[in-house]
């Protein structure tokens, strides 16, 4: 599949960065400025790569800048945004954004967090396995900063660790999922409501993959993680 016409790109970007804000103060995170452009525009950069032609921005704290910023098309791909007047989480912001997906499948991305992956392989491994979520995670030697991510020799996640409660080597999620728009529907109606603590583990059993990246992850949830991140993008545009 070329075009993926079937996919509807949707950015979670609602968050209020709390424990970055001693260093991005000003703008909601995802407009945090690397390399001289937001965040977020590597994101998007990586929808066009893959030939998506539409993505839903999930917005909350200080949503208008960012709308002010994008607009509503990028480099040809269309913009929509889903606007939360109060937090409703990643689970309840998706929920929300729901509602105006117009498309068979949802290619989720945390918008604090950038993964490089194969938007194909991604798509023909859940259809392939006929999967509702399918989650793209990364092998690390030391998991202790992330929750970690337990699956099966045919890829099925049988369960979810916490942040903290393992150490050393193991599995995470990079925060970039592919999911049926049809099991969005089973979103609990609790607020706010995580993907990761709530959704996730409740649909283990019930058709939930991982699909393993060996490219290079970032997130920049944090002043620490975000000191590297100009250097990690400097290292990327020159691998690419």
């Amino acid at each position: 599949m070329s075009d993926f016409q079937e996919v509807t790109g949707v950015i979670l970007a609602g968050g209020m960065g709390t424990r970055l804000r001693q260093v991005v103060s000003d703008r909601p995170k995802v407009m945090a400025e690397i390399k001289g452009k937001p965040f977020i525009a590597y994101l998007l950069d990586q929808l066009v790569e893959a030939n998506i032609e539409r993505v839903i921005i999930s917005t909350g704290y200080m949503g208008s800048l960012i709308e002010e910023a994008i607009g509503f098309s990028y480099k040809g791909l269309q913009v929509d945004y889903s606007r939360e007047d109060t937090p409703l989480g990643t689970a309840g912001a998706l929920k929300l954004a729901e509602q105006i997906v117009d498309a068979e499948y949802c290619l989720v991305m945390n918008g604090d967090s950038y993964t490089e992956f194969d938007a194909i392989s991604l798509f023909m491994s859940g259809k392939q396995k006929n999967a509702n979520i399918t989650l793209v995670v990364k092998a690390l030697d030391e998991t202790d900063r992330f929750g970690v991510v337990c699956k099966n020799e045919n890829n099925e996640i049988i369960d979810f660790m916490e942040k903290g409660s393992n150490k050393g080597a193991g599995f995470i999620n990079t925060g970039v999922y592919l999911m049926k728009t049809s099991v969005i529907h089973k979103i609990p109606k609790k607020t706010p409501c995580s993907l990761e603590y709530d959704f996730f583990p409740s649909m283990i059993g019930k058709s939930i993959y991982s699909d393993e990246t060996k490219g290079d992850f970032i997130d920049i949830g944090t002043p620490e993680s975000f000191a590297h991140a100009e250097r990690f993008f400097k290292k990327l545009s020159v691998n690419i």
